[in-house]
């Protein structure tokens, strides 16, 4: 209690204009931290004079922040003599404001690598436009995630740790770590090999058996995939880099393609006939592609003769190819009816022994 009164009487003596100062200092950075920010990232900007572009720079939010934690920093310093605050008190004070300093800036700087800030779009247009926001994308984690383990290693030195000592006891259990990271490096690699080849991008659907699906992000352990189910699954880049890969967003036409079986007495004319007005049906469609018509006497099998008629559709989207299959079938079966051709089918004769 004594200590209490002794600490109460001291805080008496301070001199109201001293705390005064010190709010008005806080209030000051309060309100000025937006104006400052814009003050130094516009001198940055010289050629830019838009502000909404100014504030929506990735750095501005930061500096806000900043600013404002700063004006406490300096209004507690203000207040270290008239409140008695140990030079222990300001010490610990000046490392916690360090480091928040330090992680303010390394978000300003990670958030000036993504894929839509104004300096990715400038490196982007200086080296090659023809570079896909994915494989950009990836390359911007690497960078961000670099950042942000400098900013780590600052924050380890703010607080006194040798790092002398974390390096040797990471070196003491090096081996039970590169055992662990193996599976790390193969995805990472992997996804080096999916941006290398490119075999697919975000929003392209592929097939990797056992799974297809539209891509939705690349990752640097795995490839995110939204399948026809509405499911998501997360393959391993190690996996996809070492699997065979349909990319069907990439495909430029699709194949019809049909094999049918005619009874084996159906007199050739009618065949020959039959394969002409299927031509000439495939002929008529605007979706065909006439160098690829193919409809032939294909083979002689058990059952009856096989007509392969097959030919090129530039019919991309999967419900729409159904459509023009289905349209293409039924003229087929027309011209079967017309021309009175019986379709066979596989048969099997089963003998059943009768018991005495």
């Amino acid at each position: 209690m004594e200590q209490i009164s002794e600490y109460i009487k001291s805080i008496s003596s301070i001199k109201l204009v001293d705390i005064i100062i010190a709010i008005c200092i806080i209030i000051f950075f309060r309100i000025f931290s937006s104006t400052i920010a814009y003050i130094i990232i516009s001198m940055f900007k010289l050629k830019t004079k838009n502000k909404k572009i100014i504030k929506e720079s990735a750095f501005y939010n930061p500096l806000k922040f900043f600013f404002i934690i700063l004006g406490v920093y300096i209004a507690i310093l203000f207040l270290q003599q008239p409140l008695k605050i140990s030079n222990g008190a300001v010490a610990i004070i000046t490392k916690v404001f360090q480091i928040i300093s330090v992680i303010i800036f390394a978000k300003g700087f990670s958030s000036s690598f993504t894929i839509n800030s104004s300096l990715v779009k400038k490196m982007k247009e200086k080296t090659n436009q023809n570079i896909e926001d994915s494989m950009f994308e990836f390359f911007l984690k690497i960078v961000r995630a670099v950042i942000y383990i400098i900013a780590g290693f600052i924050v380890i030195t703010l607080l006194g740790i040798n790092l002398n000592g974390l390096v040797a006891g990471l070196g003491i259990s090096g081996v039970i770590v590169t055992l662990a990271a193996q599976d790390t490096a193969k995805n990472l690699f992997g996804g080096l090999v999916i941006f290398l080849d490119k075999p697919f991008s975000v929003g392209d659907y592929i097939q990797i058996t056992p799974y297809e699906g539209t891509v939705e992000d690349i990752t640097f352990r795995s490839t995110r995939v939204r399948t026809a189910e509405n499911s998501l699954v997360n393959i391993p880049n190690s996996i996809i880099s070492n699997s065979s890969i349909v990319n069907w967003s990439k495909i430029e036409k699709r194949i019809y393609k049909i094999n049918l079986c005619i009874q084996i007495d159906t007199p050739l004319d009618k065949i020959e006939r039959f394969q002409k007005r299927v031509i000439q049906m495939l002929q008529q469609r605007d979706t065909i592609y006439d160098e690829s018509i193919i409809v032939k006497f294909d083979e002689i099998k058990d059952n009856g003769i096989n007509i392969l008629a097959s030919s090129y559709t530039s019919e991309i989207n999967y419900r729409a190819y159904l459509e023009e299959k289905q349209e293409i079938n039924c003229e087929i079966m027309k011209i079967l009816r017309e021309e009175n051709i019986e379709l066979t089918y596989d048969t099997k004769t089963v003998y059943l022994k009768k018991e005495n």
